[in-house]
């Protein structure tokens, strides 16, 4: 079959099976009818509010039916969905929408952003607004993410690529008519794409409001789900579930975790692959520009153990030094990628400068190393990399061997100024039932050398990492440089 468009292709999966659900999200059951025939009236509401082809509309609701149904009405009418936290403080989420300039806002009071037209959360499009088919158009650009910019300002990601797709041809680890847990939040790109991947596919999306260990598990169990898209936050939280919990669930129907968002912690994947066998384990790595990516299964990891694998789909990666030479295997640089199409041919951003880039090659701004098979290995970023006492520490690595701890639930790893050091290595650890600080340095003494284990540690009980697997760590940093700063003053006062 040839490709369609995007609101086409899912209006033919309806015309097919109808009843068949589509989004199961708590007690809520949608079915493809049911989404077909609310997202055509969404979408008349927003022409007649102005919305055309080309244009974006901004969509800051949380994880829901509501959220489905607003993306395919911007598709139908050639405009490019732009998801949105709907947590995000006022001051961000105005400052994101003065940059993608939306036509509409879904998850607005009306008039909160001027003259730009906007539906609250909940809203539904009345029934006698008709809910027929629109005209087929093609929209220019798939999506426009959100992301936080190498200057600190909001930009947007928008993909070159047009909205289409083939549904006889399922993507990536998607299977047709396979249901799919998302227990991610869907303005991210992996539960985005996961997402419309498995419903144009023909599948069924099991949506979480919130990631839930054992409710994951719950409802793997319950909905047969055949493949589910963790972060490695996630999949630690379910590790650490008491082994009763966590083995009482028939996961039989299970056939792919995929995990990506950050690099896995050795011990964690090991801990997966024991667990549910290496053919069903999975992780990826790649940025929401789609520059390149790699892949690696459970199978080649334990051959290539640390790595997130090799470039996939005709896509390249090479890892460069400070002078652009080209690393020999072993040696870590910054990875730069290539895609199939050339520079430029993925993504253009809305609101920052491009990324960097070497004789085309463009760079996530990630630090990695090649072995002499092609497998890639990430260090971490180089904006979040420590110097100190003139070794490079990654806090990836520091917080891998924090997470190894039971206690432990999460972590971040920063670095702090030092006057003797350059930066001091400072640990903030996520234990909630309580952990002593001499018992986490000796777990820590036996993991890494001397010179990695933090020299401050700050102890609290709240999740440093969102449901996404992110942990700013800048934000964090600067927190308490600010903070170092105020007690100084006071101080001298």
């Amino acid at each position: 079959m040839s490709r369609m468009s995007y609101g086409r292709a899912f209006g033919w999966w309806a015309e097919r099976a109808p009843e068949a659900p589509v989004v199961i999200f708590e007690d809520q059951v949608r079915t493809r009818a049911q989404l077909e025939s609310a997202s055509n009236r969404r979408a008349r509401l927003y022409l007649e509010a102005g919305v055309a082809s080309g244009d974006r509309v901004t969509i800051a609701l949380p994880n829901g039916p509501e959220f489905f149904e607003c993306c395919l009405a911007a598709w139908k009418l050639g405009a490019t969905p732009s998801p949105v936290s709907s947590q995000l403080p006022e001051i961000e989420r105005r400052a994101i929408i003065e940059v993608a300039e939306p036509a509409f806002i879904a998850g607005a009071p009306k008039g909160r952003y001027g003259a730009t037209p906007s539906h609250p959360v909940g809203f539904a499009a009345p029934g006698e607004i008709d809910d027929a088919p629109l005209p087929d158009v093609i929209p220019r650009n798939a999506r426009a993410l959100a992301s936080g910019g190498s200057t600190g300002r909001p930009k947007l990601i928008v993909t070159t690529e047009p909205a289409v797709c083939d549904p006889e041809v399922p993507p990536g680890p998607t299977q047709a008519n396979g249901p799919t847990l998302i227990p991610g939040p869907l303005y991210h790109a992996g539960p985005f794409m996961a997402s419309w991947q498995s419903i144009f596919s023909g599948g069924c999306v099991v949506l979480m409001p919130r990631f839930d260990a054992l409710r994951a598990l719950a409802l793997m169990e319950e909905h047969r789900i055949d493949w589910v898209l963790f972060v490695p936050t996630m999949m630690q939280r379910i590790w650490r579930l008491p082994r009763a919990e966590r083995e009482r669930f028939d996961l039989s129907a299970l056939r792919i975790v995929m995990c990506t968002g950050a690099p896995s912690a050795e011990w964690l994947k090991r801990a997966w692959i024991d667990w549910l066998g290496p053919e069903r384990i999975f992780e990826a790595y790649g940025g929401s520009e789609r520059i390149a990516g790699t892949m690696i299964s459970g199978s080649e990891w334990l051959a290539h153990p640390g790595s997130v694998g090799k470039p996939t789909a005709g896509r390249r990666v090479r890892v460069l030094d400070a002078e652009g030479h080209e690393c020999p295997p072993g040696v870590m640089g910054e990875v730069f990628m290539m895609p199939p199409g050339g520079q430029g041919s993925t993504y253009r951003y809305v609101g920052d400068e491009d990324m960097p880039a070497f004789d085309g090659w463009e760079s996530l701004g990630d630090l990695g190393k090649l072995d002499e098979e092609g497998y890639l290995y990430l260090g971490d970023r180089k904006s979040d990399m420590i110097l100190c006492g003139g070794a490079n520490v990654f806090p990836a690595e520091v917080e891998a061997a924090i997470d190894a701890h039971p206690a432990v639930r999460s972590s971040a790893v920063i670095g702090l100024p030092d006057d003797d050091l350059g930066s001091r290595i400072h640990a903030l650890v996520d234990a909630p039932g309580g952990l002593d600080e001499a018992e986490l340095c000796e777990h820590l003494e036996a993991q890494l050398v001397r010179y990695k284990i933090p020299r401050s540690f700050e102890f609290c009980d709240e999740p440093l990492r969102d449901d996404a697997g992110k942990v700013r760590r800048s934000a964090l940093r600067e927190a308490r440089i600010a903070k170092g700063r105020e007690s100084e003053s006071q101080e001298k006062d």
